[in-house]
């Protein structure tokens, strides 16, 4: 006998397998299908002892009353003594102000079982004390090795009475977006406390810092959480997890780790040496927008724009000019601008690179043999797109190119980029477009002289820019707080 189905029959029958998916199977089933773990409960079990709470300790000084600049003890007249400490009317005695201990509380990971734990540099900088608790409650005092604040990255040392279960070290670049990663950490002071998400994005910049490579994640991260791993579903870190984008201070599924790629670098030069040693270009570099793409003839945006070439620098001597776009470094191909200055600062000091530009619309290969990085050249920031977050806005070169594609004749000062909408300069009406051509009646002719008298300008308190915008000038002076 032969059966037939008709078309209903077959929808019944589909509604029936969702209805037992939903019912029997669940959530769970749901994302078994689509490739997410039914639960993350024996990877958090095995990863947990790697990740350390770290409590820090911190001297405040506290101001010395006035008398104590104009009066002994047995001095004071009776009338301070009842305001300055003295003797009350109500027969107390007020004590002086005394130092403060302020604490603090973040996460760390064990990178090797003798006790080397990894942290965010904001963790510990200017701690008097800094103290571990292991996943066990075991407790042990930390000495500082070295810490790196470009990176917002440290290394602390415990003596441990054991051997200590380590991190594995996975591979960052191999990360998608859409990959599951789990963090763990100390938020709020609630240890071990796990949270898993997605990998939300990848080379993601806050504006703090030249190295900035971000792995974004919707994965919980709050305030304690600093310093805490990230890791793959194949128990491998691949970030470590330091800031929040939060208007509240909270968790609203934007968080930030520093790839770890970036990390081991920076940590094997700290456990070797306490510090850290990078490499140098010699170039001011800038975003190329889909504005700059046409006027070079790219058929899309993609590299770094070189603004400016320092003299006697490395990229000077391998003839690289203004105007070209490096667009490989090592045959990596540099689709942000800000992964440029990240592996030339990996690059070993005396090494050479082989970087592939395009000029005048052909592509082109120069050599270029790296430098090292000294403070005075990291002040003047190599991504050209330096950030001030006292006056919170960001400028770039205003290079002959970026001046044709927006219509702007004068060819001096450096450009508004960026303005963060709570800031002092939004408040004076700053906006992105803003030709900034004086600061304190200084000509400013690029990033690195506009960051000079900003940063002494914060110092004296308030700024003053000439200001250009749709061909007319004005001043403003911002107040700093």
């Amino acid at each position: 006998m032969q059966t037939s189905f008709s078309m209903s029959t077959l929808r019944v029958a589909a509604a029936l397998v969702l209805v037992m998916l939903l019912g029997f199977g669940g959530p769970a089933a749901a994302r078994s299908m689509a490739g997410a773990p039914d639960s993350f409960a024996d990877l958090a079990e095995r990863l947990s002892p790697t990740v350390v709470n770290i409590y820090t300790t911190q001297t405040v000084k506290m101001q010395r009353s006035p008398h104590d600049f104009f009066f002994q003890d047995d001095e004071m007249p009776e009338l301070f003594r009842h305001f300055f400490g003295g003797p009350s009317p109500f027969g107390q005695q007020q004590e002086a102000p005394r130092d403060l201990k302020r604490t603090s509380l973040g996460s760390g990971v064990i990178s090797s079982p003798d006790g080397y734990i990894v942290t965010n540099n904001h963790v510990v900088e200017n701690a008097d004390s800094i103290s571990v608790r292991l996943a066990d409650n075991e407790e042990y005092d930390a000495k500082l090795i070295g810490r790196d604040p470009k990176t917002d990255l440290a290394l602390i040392k415990i003596n441990p009475k054991r051997s200590l279960p380590a991190v594995t070290f996975g591979d960052s670049e191999k990360l998608r977006v859409g990959d599951w990663v789990l963090a763990i950490g100390n938020p709020f002071g609630f240890e071990q406390t796990v949270t898993a998400g997605i990998v939300s994005g990848k080379g993601r910049s806050l504006g703090s810092g030249p190295y900035e490579n971000f792995i974004q994640t919707d994965a919980s991260i709050n305030p304690g959480n600093s310093g805490g791993p990230l890791f793959n579903l194949n128990g491998e870190m691949v970030g470590i997890n330091t800031a929040i984008y939060s208007r509240s201070g909270g968790n609203i599924g934007i968080g930030f780790a520093i790839p770890v790629n970036l990390a081991k670098n920076v940590i094997g030069q700290l456990k070797e040496h306490g510090s850290v040693v990078r490499g140098w270009l010699g170039v001011m570099i800038q975003q190329v927008t889909p504005e700059l793409a046409k006027q070079f003839h790219l058929d899309r945006p993609i590299g770094a724009l070189v603004g400016e070439v320092t003299p006697g620098g490395p990229a000077d001597k391998a003839g690289i000019k203004q105007g070209d776009i490096i667009v490989r470094y090592n045959g990596k191909e540099i689709s942000q601008v800000n992964s440029l200055p990240t592996l030339v600062a990996q690059s070993p000091i005396g090494s050479r690179a082989n970087l592939a530009l395009i000029r005048g619309g052909k592509e082109r290969t120069v050599t270029v043999t790296i430098a090292k990085l000294n403070e005075e050249q990291a002040a003047a920031n190599e991504n050209g797109n330096q950030p001030s977050m006292e006056l919170g806005l960001s400028v770039q070169n205003l290079t002959p190119e970026l001046a044709n594609s927006l219509g702007i004749k004068d060819k001096r000062g450096v450009l508004v980029v960026n303005v963060d909408p709570d800031s002092p300069a939004a408040d004076k009406g700053l906006r992105r477009g803003d030709l900034i051509l004086e600061a304190n009646r200084q000509a400013v002719k690029n990033v690195a002289e506009f960051s000079k008298v900003a940063k002494a300008a914060q110092r004296q308190g308030s700024l003053l820019l000439l200001v250009k915008r749709d061909g007319h000038t004005r001043y403003v002076a911002i107040r700093l707080k």
